[in-house]
């Protein structure tokens, strides 16, 4: 699977964003969707996971409250809603595809990335 992010940008802290990935193939459905995040100077770490079916979420403790994974399997496409941005959420985010059927927090468990899309908040 070919994974395409966007919907990256500069806002201000308290505001809003949403990220997509778009996927190619016609399994999209089969697959666990991640979103990862690197700032600069620091290791990739997980945001927000989904199951295949999109019945199963799991966020970061940073993030927990503040952003939503969702997918649309028709569309081929997973989204992360970003709300009340603060400057740490700064970083390049990165969406990933796992063959597994749950959820997962760890990099090593989606063997498929997408090319990464910058957010920047400014205080």
């Amino acid at each position: 699977v070919q994974l395409q992010a966007s919907g990256g940008g500069l806002v201000q802290a308290g505001d809003s964003l949403r990220l997509s990935c778009a996927a190619s193939g016609r399994t999209f459905s089969s697959y666990g969707m991640g979103w990862f995040r690197q700032a600069p100077g620091k290791e990739r770490e997980f945001v927000a996971t989904i199951s295949p079916s999109g019945g199963r979420t799991y966020y970061a403790d940073s993030v927990k409250g503040r952003f939503t994974i969702s997918r649309d399997n028709a569309k081929n496409t997973v989204y992360l809603q970003m709300d009340s941005l603060k400057p740490e959420d700064t970083a390049v985010y990165y969406c990933a595809a796992t063959t597994g059927g749950n959820v997962y927090s760890r990099r090593d468990n989606y063997a498929y990335w997408g090319q990464g899309t910058l957010v920047t908040v400014s205080s």
